[in-house]
């Protein structure tokens, strides 16, 4: 029974440690979150000059702060752009879907570790091979400085999402 349990205990956790090891990192060594499609949404959003459809997610300490209309958000907070290329539908053109996975973009707050970026650190993982982007660690003054405008909400272009 003992050696029932291990093969047992050892066949869920195998997998786990071995997709932890092809796990995609950043130059700045944020790690691809892979359960940010099983988070909480926050908002869509559209970006007009890279026809981009995108859907924003949060963790749970990201998404308790938002609802509580928290700014800054708490350290522990992670959120998750990920992105489409826009489409038109083909049975109905006048509809607009996601396309082609382009990019998920992660940002991870730890006011001490990213001081120097207002407490934010950025990562992208691009295509469906989830390309690392950037050539080193380098590449996060390029992502805040596109933040740097919506610093009085905490870096972040979007709020939470209101529904009835």
């Amino acid at each position: 029974m003992k050696r029932i349990m291990l093969l047992l205990a050892i066949s869920l956790i195998a997998p786990a440690l071995m997709s932890a090891a092809n796990t995609p990192v950043a130059p700045n060594g944020i790690a691809y979150y892979p359960e940010y499609m099983a988070w909480k949404v926050i908002a869509p959003s559209y970006r007009e000059d890279k026809s981009h459809i995108r859907i924003i997610t949060g963790n749970e300490t990201a998404i308790v702060a938002l609802h509580a209309g928290k700014n800054p958000l708490p350290d522990g907070s992670v959120l998750a752009k990920a992105a489409w290329k826009a489409e038109k539908h083909p049975s109905f053109p006048e509809a607009t879907v996601p396309g082609a996975f382009v990019q998920v973009e992660f940002m991870v707050k730890d006011a001490k570790k990213y001081k120097d970026t207002g407490g934010w650190g950025f990562a992208r993982f691009v295509g469906n091979e989830l390309k690392p982007y950037g050539k080193d660690a380098g590449f996060v003054s390029e992502c805040f400085q596109c933040h740097m405008p919506v610093a009085n909400n905490d870096y972040l272009f979007t709020n939470i999402v209101k529904t009835p």
